[in-house]
């Protein structure tokens, strides 16, 4: 133990990359269906090393935790600010409800039990899972002035109470979202699910798990044009517009292939590749002739690309309009084959609304995916870097938002350098998709900036935390555990019969998955979407996340405001 306590001594950064080690291998571990998950298990790991008695510079939590909610508020950024619309008013009143209903709940418990600034801080964390209010929190009781002491105990406080109510806090909307309401409504989730596809999809059937729809599939065939065939003489754009979810993709004639445009005319034996949807393609035999093996040299070359969507004449209208819209000139040969929103797959449905900053997943020739590019948005390039210029403006910015500020009702409230980096974030997050060549921070390296930022900031928290928290735990233990209860499943109930009863949120899968939303639960949306055995919850859950983290993140400093008491001595 010597040589251990020797080493964390000279090299303090090495407990801190074991404590995130060992955090996420404790965070994989599964219960029944119940992971503890990644952050939640670094802490833990973090307060048993800290036994040891390592010091770490607190200066790296606070760099790590900018870095984190910054790219929280990039990547949420353009989901936030078009979620302000009247078309998303009850969704967005619904998180604000679930959001504002937990911090009263918060305020009540420490008013009634005694709680400092710290634990009340900490019971917001664990019971609404949200861990940036361990940093916001944290921030805000450093700057009360106070003595270092004191300072210290708080910070641990909010440590601890996030880790005492954070696995209810996680549980709870897992039973309330897919036993409690559906049981007290009488809801069959995975019935419900299916009957909304089957509204979003203009009444194609949905399927069961493990089953696909093959006639969806993006595929190529070769035919050979024999004699008498209706294709003979008609242009390649002519033959596409016949079929619609298929284009010809490549010719090969006279032992070669060759170049292609909208006015190639087809002829006699000539091997035509024709890609799209199965049904289309397969039907293009009628017109062309017999199915062939592709000639040797002949290939065809396609290309999957993510475009993201920033064209605002698109904005809210559905995808099954847009495609009707356009002309056959405009989208031959390019095929939509996925969704995505705030990293999650959207249900890719006729009715589904797309919105600027949407992630689509195309198919198709590059000739034909740059025509389309220009009248939707930007590519997302692999090899697309960092522009630190702005990530450098971005991050001072957020640093002197938290410097301001403010009083609520006659307190003082400063939202911290945390705070601050995630507003900067949400608006250079809604600056890059609007304004694509501004702002780049592709998704891999603002992924990473939020985990890792999170995992580092969560671990120095733990290790600080050290002796200090056990004793916390010996102190509230109990009382802690049930006021987190409270805290988990009072909100949600409140929210759920104002969503359902006021503001007419009726459809059991958007009534679900709001609930999941607003509280920003990871766990229980994952839990509803295998319920559900569709991705129908994703568009209801992505609108009330985005909102519900901008909130609760904010939490922590007026939390720390409105309470005035603080730990002893």
């Amino acid at each position: 133990m010597h040589i251990v306590n020797d080493l964390f001594a000279d090299q303090p950064l090495i407990a801190l990359f074991i404590t995130i080690a060992l955090g996420y291998f404790v965070g994989k571990l599964k219960i029944g269906s119940f992971v503890l998950g990644g952050i939640a298990g670094t802490l833990l790991v973090g307060v048993l090393i800290g036994q040891l008695g390592v010091k770490l510079d607190p200066g790296i939590k606070t760099i790590f935790f900018a870095l984190f909610i910054y790219a929280v508020g990039f990547q949420g950024g353009p989901q936030f600010f078009h979620a302000l619309n009247l078309r998303s008013l009850n969704q967005l009143l619904s998180a604000f409800v679930m959001c504002f209903t937990g911090l009263l709940c918060v305020l009540a418990a420490a008013w009634m039990f005694g709680l400092d600034r710290g634990m009340a801080a900490g019971l917001a964390a664990g019971g609404l899972t949200q861990s940036a209010i361990l940093g916001t929190a944290g921030d805000a009781i450093a700057k009360l002035g106070l003595s270092a002491q004191i300072t210290k105990t708080m910070q641990t406080n909010v440590a601890v109470g996030y880790a005492v109510c954070y696995i209810f806090g996680s549980l709870g909307p897992i039973i309330m979202v897919t036993w409690f309401f559906p049981m007290l409504m009488r809801w069959d989730i995975r019935k419900e699910a299916v009957k909304l596809a089957n509204g979003l999809s203009g009444g194609r059937p949905e399927l069961e798990p493990g089953q696909f729809e093959a006639v969806n599939d993006i595929i190529t065939r070769v035919y050979q044009v024999t004699r008498d065939r209706k294709a003979i003489g008609q242009t390649t754009l002519e033959l596409d517009k016949q079929f619609s979810d298929a284009a010809v993709e490549g010719i090969y004639r006279g032992g070669k292939s060759i170049d292609l445009d909208d006015r190639t005319v087809i002829q006699l034996g000539d091997a035509v590749a024709m890609t799209g949807k199965l049904g289309a393609v397969q039907a293009s035999n009628a017109v062309l002739g017999d199915e062939i093996v592709a000639p040797a040299g002949f290939s065809v070359i396609e290309e999957s690309r993510e475009i993201i969507l920033t064209n605002r004449a698109l904005n809210d209208r559905e995808a099954g309009e847009i495609h009707d819209h356009a002309t056959v000139e405009t989208r031959h040969g390019v095929f939509l084959t996925s969704v995505k929103r705030m990293g999650r797959d959207l249900p890719l449905l006729n009715k589904l609304p797309l919105k600027t900053g949407d992630e689509l997943h195309f198919t198709g020739n590059p000739a034909d995916l740059d025509r389309v590019q220009s009248k939707i948005g930007y590519k997302i390039s692999a090899a697309a870097a960092t522009d630190f210029v702005f990530f450098g403006i971005g991050m001072v910015v957020g640093i002197l938002f938290g410097m301001v500020a403010f009083k609520i009702w006659g307190v003082p409230i400063s939202i911290g350098s945390g705070g601050g980096c995630l507003l900067s974030g949400l608006l250079f997050g809604w600056l890059r998709s609007v304004h694509p060549r501004f702002a780049a921070l592709p998704i891999g390296a603002s992924t990473f900036l939020r985990d890792f930022g999170l995992a580092v900031f969560v671990g120095v928290v733990g290790i600080g935390a050290g002796p200090e928290a056990l004793t916390a735990v010996e102190h509230y233990g109990l009382t802690l555990l049930l006021l987190g209860v409270a805290v988990t499943l009072v909100p949600q109930i409140v929210t759920f019969f104002f969503s359902y009863y006021v503001l007419r949120i009726k459809n059991p899968i958007e009534a679900l998955a709001c609930v999941a939303g607003g509280r920003s639960a990871n766990p229980a949306f994952a839990a509803l979407l295998e319920k559900a055995g569709n991705a129908t919850p994703v568009v209801s859950f992505t609108v009330t996340y985005a909102v519900a983290n901008v909130f609760l993140t904010l939490w922590g400093p007026v939390i720390v405001g409105i309470i005035t008491r603080n730990a002893g001595p």
